[in-house]
């Protein structure tokens, strides 16, 4: 059965666009070391960070995206250090008080509040497109993030900017975090396939199980279920898959590490999934219109795929239907990776064009292009429905580039985590950044 088998007649839909909202990196941003299961994380903890570097990288990404044509929009950094949280472990007095107290009693804590990790907005939520809900709506799930505590802090303040940018509630519907112990890590472990972006469309959830390996699996079954209840999915419209334990094994923490989609487009290392030959058989029954394109382990490994970010990078479709791969540089500087991707897929796949960018300084963190990001399927008339503070356009990364010049950190070593002048900087940069894109503070 196919997708024209079970809908039924429809008048013509409108035509959907994707949209790219990009996590701005935040005034914090470190290399602490937090995310057990992420090699790059863990490599470079402790290392001396740049966040001013860092977030003119994401801007020049995001320059880089408005030039090709795309439409681009933008998430901003959450408060940090965020005393809150540790209020409610017990600390108190002042903001800074609280952020002391914390350093000298447990100076982990503080750097869970300090992290600037929601730039990694591939995270945030999992996203349905209208054509594939049963109302019609574009539906949200905020991630809960649960299986890390620095991310777990991060659902309320993610819900919040969302409801604000999806704000038309007969357009989209935006649903809290599920419960902790489903671990949610939300859109880095889903993808979709569709004839186009318009069409509907098969949304693949990806899950791990924990098998007794070094590195944990963080995505579960049961949310992905949960969430395609949620969202209104028919069964057709959606496939549960498991992760291949050796991905894991390797370092591939989200599925995006691995595998990335776009339109009826599936880009992919051969050892992503568990039972290769099911899966790609259920997506071709299902998406008879699909291209999947495989990365041989003989020609790119697992390892090299995971420290290039070969499959995190961002597969788009460009207004003249071209099928773009947007790379890290890391993968030109692959030996096998930019090998075979010259040999192998320009030219002779769906994907007629490579562009490479450069964001190192989060890249050290464990995240490359397509984790910055959190793509939305949109008509036009859902793009004008959004709190336009939140859209890009050159004049507004005119604007941010001016914000973090002037205000961001230009390094933070591991010990200036204790620092209230770091605390100071922190909070000051992002208020000035909410005035400059004009937020008020009760808003965020």
């Amino acid at each position: 059965m196919t997708f024209a088998d079970c809908e039924p007649p429809q008048r013509s839909r409108p035509v959907l666009r994707e949209v790219n909202f990009d996590g701005l990196v935040g005034p914090s941003h470190n290399y602490a070391g937090l995310s057990f299961g992420n090699v790059a994380s863990a490599r470079n903890a402790g290392a001396e960070s740049s966040p001013r570097q860092a977030a003119l990288q994401g801007v020049r990404k995001m320059r880089r995206m408005l030039g090709l044509g795309l439409v681009q929009g933008l998430l901003l950094p959450h408060d940090r250090p965020f005393t809150p949280w540790l209020r409610e472990l017990g600390f108190a007095g002042s903001d800074d008080e609280v952020c002391a107290a914390a350093w000298a009693n447990e100076p982990a804590l503080l750097a869970n509040v300090v992290s600037a990790s929601p730039m990694w907005t591939a995270n945030a939520a999992t996203i349905s497109p209208a054509p594939d809900t049963r109302d019609g709506r574009c539906h949200v799930t905020v991630a809960n993030l649960s299986s890390m505590l620095h991310r777990s802090i991060e659902a309320r303040q993610t819900a919040q900017q969302l409801r604000l940018i999806f704000r038309d509630r007969s357009l989209f519907a935006v649903h809290d975090a599920l419960p902790a112990k489903l671990t949610d890590e939300g859109a880095a472990n889903a993808m979709r396939l569709a004839a186009s972006h318009s069409d509907r469309g098969l949304e693949i959830f990806v899950y791990g199980v924990d098998n007794g390996g070094k590195f944990p699996a963080r995505q579960s079954r049961l949310a992905g279920e949960a969430i395609a209840r949620r969202h209104g999915l028919s069964d057709e419209g959606q496939l549960h898959v498991q992760q291949s334990a050796a991905a894991i094994e390797a370092g591939a923490f989200h599925n995006d590490v691995v595998a990335v989609a776009n339109e009826n487009v599936l880009f992919a290392h051969a050892q992503a999934f568990e039972d290769r030959e099911r899966v790609c058989d259920s997506i071709r029954r299902r998406v008879p219109s699909v291209q999947i394109i495989e990365a041989p382990a003989d020609r790119v490994s697992l390892a090299d795929a995971v420290s290039s970010y070969l499959f995190n990078s961002q597969l788009v479709t460009l207004p003249d239907g071209q099928t773009a791969l947007i790379v890290p540089s890391e993968c030109r500087e692959n030996a096998a990776v930019w090998a075979w991707l010259n040999e192998s897929i320009v030219g002779q796949t769906a994907i007629a064009r490579i562009e490479v960018i450069e964001v190192r300084e989060s890249m050290r963190n464990g995240g490359g292009p397509a984790c910055l990001r959190l793509r939305v399927a949109m008509s036009d008339a859902a793009i004008a429905s959004v709190d336009q503070r939140f859209m890009v356009d050159e004049a507004a990364c005119d604007r941010l580039e001016r914000v973090i010049e002037t205000h961001w950190p230009d390094r933070i070593a591991a010990s200036d985590l204790g620092k209230s002048e770091l605390w100071a900087a922190c909070r000051a940069a992002r208020q000035a950044l909410l005035a400059t894109l004009g937020f008020r503070d009760e808003e965020l």
